[in-house]
């Protein structure tokens, strides 16, 4: 079990690492646009990566390389609200193919997928940490050699607890 304090700290095993969250701290989510990351044990589903930036990525995670059209709806308008989108789009969505680094990986998290439900929020990623772990917009950010270090180290099935 991977575990994410308030504290700012990812533990898994005998591994600590320094992250950021969302801007309004852990909690129970309330909607989407809340900034808060949520309270509660996930599931790890795919990694997403930018193949220019990241060479010789090992997981035992399903991988998805990150391509140009490629985004996430936070629509809830959208019959795709929660889900990776090809662009165009009409709807709103976060791009995946970013200048900054953020998202040069990607690791999915299984909130609110199943069922998907409208406005309850969107797109809780573990992804790469902005400088000096500036506040995510619920996500978990770590440093991107954390992050590789992290994935080299779980397996699939491996679950994450926000407390």
């Amino acid at each position: 079990m991977i575990l994410v304090k308030k504290t700012k700290y990812l533990v898994f095993k005998n591994l600590k690492f320094r992250c950021a969250l969302g801007k309004n701290g852990i909690k129970k989510k309330i909607k989407e646009g809340d900034f808060i990351t949520p309270k509660g044990i996930f599931s790890l589903k795919r990694v997403y990566y930018r193949k220019d930036r990241i060479k010789n990525l090992k997981t035992k995670l399903k991988k998805t390389r990150i391509k140009k059209y490629m985004a996430w709806c936070d629509d809830p308008k959208s019959k795709f609200y929660n889900k990776q989108i090809k662009l165009p789009s009409s709807y709103n969505y976060e791009k995946l193919y970013r200048k900054d680094k953020i998202y040069d990986i990607i690791i999915t998290l299984d909130y609110n997928t199943n069922p998907i439900i409208k406005n309850k929020g969107s797109a809780i990623f573990l992804h790469v940490a902005k400088k000096n772990y500036r506040p995510t917009a619920g996500c978990i950010a770590l440093k991107k050699e954390d992050l590789i270090h992290l994935l080299s180290v779980i397996k699939k099935g491996n679950k994450i607890k926000i407390i």
